[in-house]
């Protein structure tokens, strides 16, 4: 007896940098051919909204040509608007994974936090739909993004040959070198990192006083288990993530403090 054909999973396609973004076609390049692809992504730059999501405005969707046999939609939200919408209004289902970036620049160690990428996936999480947030060590609209093209269809691959937990969220971060440079994936922690922010001080054409973000990077942990060191050494680094913020180790004690 012939096998039936395997039915091709429906693949939601995201990001934060925009939909006209080159991480986001190069990431649909890499794995137009493994199911349906559906995008749906913001029509500007969202990058840092974190889980921002719109209230007291209207959300529009429109039409857009991302690529041969690709149906994509440009969305006036934030990424997170875009999962959502997405599942309500155009696939009428949840899809089978969610895909999110390619992020143009890191969003290892604290930058998850704020990161709208990684947010999106979450969502998509939270909602039971297993997801992987992408991003490559390269802000540059011109950047070389083959080493993460592959990448992201091996791990692609592999989650949609086995079953992933319905709430499996990855954030997966690709060093900015040239593919064959790449020495392989490295699952990790979280490394214990922040940023050094400041408030540059300015003033505009009118001498009215504004303040400009700046800040530098500082990592504070030295394992080597963690996504910074992955990176550092040429490795793509995969950290499972959660939407659960308990800190079990502290309510035990907390629980302990209280007890009557």
């Amino acid at each position: 007896m012939a096998k039936k054909n395997k039915k091709r999973p429906v693949i939601l396609v995201t990001n934060d940098d925009g939909v006209n973004a080159p991480g986001i076609n190069n990431l649909v390049d890499a794995i137009k051919d493994l199911g349906k692809i559906v995008v749906v992504a913001p029509d500007k730059p969202q990058s840092g909204m974190g889980h921002a999501i719109t209230i007291g405005y209207p959300l529009r969707l429109q039409s857009v040509k991302l690529a041969e046999d690709v149906e994509a939609w440009s969305c006036s939200g934030t990424p997170v608007d875009c999962v959502k919408l997405a599942v309500d209004k155009i696939l009428h289902r949840k899809p089978d994974i969610c895909l999110s970036g390619i992020n143009h620049g890191p969003n290892h160690s604290i930058n998850v936090i704020y990161s709208g990428t990684m947010s999106a996936a979450i969502e998509a999480a939270i909602e039971s739909i297993p997801s992987v947030g992408f991003s490559l060590l390269d802000y540059s609209m011109e950047a070389d993004f083959e080493g993460a093209k592959k990448f992201a269809r091996i791990i692609v691959e592999k989650l949609l040959e086995s079953k992933s937990d319905k709430h499996l969220c990855l954030n997966v971060n690709i060093p900015a070198v040239e593919a064959d440079l790449i020495n392989g994936i490295k699952v990790c922690r979280q490394a214990y990192a922040k940023y050094e922010e400041d408030f540059d001080e300015r003033k505009d054409p009118n001498g009215k006083k504004y303040y400009w973000l700046t800040g530098a990077f500082v990592n504070f942990d030295k394992g080597k288990d963690t996504d910074v060191w992955a990176l550092a050494n040429n490795y793509v680094s995969v950290v499972p993530v959660q939407f659960d913020l308990t800190n079990y180790v502290l309510k035990s004690k907390l629980e302990k403090t209280f007890k009557k």
